[in-house]
């Protein structure tokens, strides 16, 4: 496997890596971080996970310093911006929108105590709304002002409470003043929104999204989407107008048009969208399943066994691209399980998964929240590992 390993967790320490993200800084070093989840690892005074680590590459990603760590910052991630990196997510697990700077590199982060340095949208007490919630995704530059996707889980139930919600700030602002920002309607999946050709399903929602602008230049929030038994993988397109203030949308979109939902390789699980500015071509790092066939299958066999598996595969991660935003292929394969497990051991014990990735010259430089060799299931993730992908764009 030619990828770079940026932390080992032991498995008996009941705690495991999530929320990878990575930037190239105006130095010319790389840097990396993640949080911590699991019944082991660090929590604050409300129990709720909330540790973020930071790790500095100078050698382009060949090694890795763990420089700091800080504390009530999760589901977070990196951007550049004004020659300063930012990191931008959640203070705990379903806490208040929080912003940091650093102007050394990574080594050192403001704190965002309040209203003016970084406590840009506060949640309520443990587990009372708002609920706020998101992944590491792309902060969008567009036409002046910086994008970012979130969620409010409200009411606080995991899948379909999440209720999609984008904040943006003009580019020239101070972004650690509260007041640069602002926030649009907050919009509940509908389960009338599910289509009729999907049967009956349960338990649909929406979540982790991206704010990208269509080659049209119309704004979008893409997000994940799931319901039980959905075998498709699909995304949902919501709307952003007015320059951020107001999110809707039309299920009865056909596919293949902008809006709605969209067939999306990966769309199970968390995904980063960004736009290639050189070439126009969207792209995205998803965990595709090569056999869908077999994964339904699987899941039909266990429904009937009453063991009630789920129907996510994470073993596979492929780079995929579209021209429009709404047709999307695989390109190519970047990591798959080479283990020697069975299928079947495979699907449970091995993840690449809730990738974030950048642009990097004529590469692709990316980071993977990675379970395998050890792990205790594909989703606990004992591993961080950096990959590079040379010279993209002749695949496409």
């Amino acid at each position: 496997m030619n990828h770079v390993e940026i932390k080992y967790q032991p498995e008996r320490t009941l705690t495991y890596l999530g929320s990878p993200t990575v930037a190239r800084l105006p130095d010319g070093a790389l840097l990396a971080t993640h949080d911590y989840f699991g019944t082991g690892c660090p929590r604050n005074h409300e129990g709720e996970q909330g540790l973020t680590s930071v790790y500095r590459s100078e050698d382009d990603g060949a090694s890795w310093c763990n420089v700091t760590h800080v504390m009530n910052a999760f589901w977070s991630n990196l951007f550049v911006h004004g020659g300063a990196v930012y990191l931008l997510g959640t203070s705990q697990q379903y806490g208040s929108i929080v912003i940091r700077r650093s102007d050394d590199g990574g080594f050192s982060w403001t704190h965002p105590e309040d209203h003016g340095s970084g406590l840009l949208f506060p949640g309520g007490p443990h587990r009372t709304p708002p609920n706020y919630h998101c992944a590491p995704v792309a902060v969008l530059v567009h036409e002046g002002r910086l994008y970012r996707a979130f969620e409010d889980c409200n009411p606080m139930h995991w899948g379909i409470g999440f209720q999609a919600c984008v904040i943006s700030a003009p580019v020239d602002a101070d972004l650690l003043q509260a007041a640069s920002w602002r926030m649009s309607n907050k919009l509940p999946f509908q389960p009338r929104w599910t289509l009729d050709e999907w049967g009956e399903v349960s338990l649909p929602g929406w979540r982790e999204g991206n704010v990208v602008a269509a080659p049209d230049g119309q704004l979008w929030d893409v997000l994940t989407f799931e319901a039980q038994p959905l075998a498709q993988d699909v995304a949902a397109m919501v709307r952003i107008e007015d320059e951020g203030r107001r999110l809707s949308f039309d299920p009865s979109i056909d596919a293949g048009a902008a809006g709605g939902f969209i067939p999306y390789p990966g769309g199970k699980a968390k995904f980063t969208l960004r736009r290639d500015p050189v070439s126009g071509t969207y792209l995205t790092l998803a965990n595709v399943v090569p056999d869908q066939e077999w994964l339904v299958s699987r899941w039909r066999e266990s429904q009937q066994k009453g063991v009630h598996l789920h129907q996510r595969q994470r073993n596979v991660l492929a780079l995929c691209a579209s021209d429009d935003l709404c047709r999307w292929r695989v390109v190519k394969t970047l990591l798959e399980d080479d283990s020697g497990l069975l299928p079947e051991d495979s699907l449970r014990l091995t993840g690449y998964q809730y990738v974030d990735w950048q642009f990097d010259g004529d590469d692709l430089i990316y980071v993977v929240r990675t379970a395998s060799r050890g792990a205790r299931n594909f989703h606990d993730s004992n591993r961080m590992l950096f990959g590079r992908e040379r010279g993209f764009r002749s695949l496409l």
